[in-house]
């Protein structure tokens, strides 16, 4: 079963992770997330999740929200097969997620632990903001917390520069 936001920050504060919550109106977007007047707009981050064109390998990257990202480029720096962006089926497939809710803490609920998450190194050591596998809220809490339970989990986690 799919984490919840409520399991979300009952194992943040589990953990004694330290976060901030806002919540707000189901958002699908950047730009509708931008319109929600959130605290620190500026560590909002976008989240793509795609896969290669066998659907052999799946793939999460966060970056910061006004930050493109050049599937073409990625697949260059990183050797993968012909990437696009995954359907909905195989975010709830892979995830336990639905559309407009991408956030690293859906690899909490890949029970494969074969999504690869790669997150941009402007994060590193610093706050961001993403969903609690719910988009009625925003979470912001440091990335290196982040990062530990994405590798406590099991699953491949790499710092990029984008």
């Amino acid at each position: 079963m799919a984490l919840t936001k409520e399991d979300i920050t009952k194992l943040l504060d589990d953990k004694k992770i330290k976060y901030e919550i806002a919540e707000h109106k189901p958002v699908y977007t950047i730009d509708e997330m931008l319109e929600c007047g959130l605290p620190h707009p500026e560590q909002i981050a976008k989240n793509l999740f795609i896969r290669d064109d066998k659907k052999r390998k799946y793939y999460l990257i966060t970056c910061l929200e006004d930050k493109r990202v050049n599937l073409k480029e990625f697949r260059k720096e990183h050797d993968t097969r012909p990437l696009s962006f995954a359907s909905e089926d195989d975010l709830m497939a892979k995830m336990g997620l639905t559309r407009g809710a991408v956030t690293p803490f859906g690899i909490l609920n890949n029970e494969e632990k074969d999504v690869i998450v790669y997150i941009d190194r402007d994060y590193e050591n610093k706050l961001m903001g993403i969903h609690p596998c719910d988009n009625t809220a925003t979470v912001y809490v440091n990335c290196r917390d982040v990062a530990k339970l994405i590798r406590e989990h099991g699953n491949e986690l790499h710092f990029i520069k984008m």
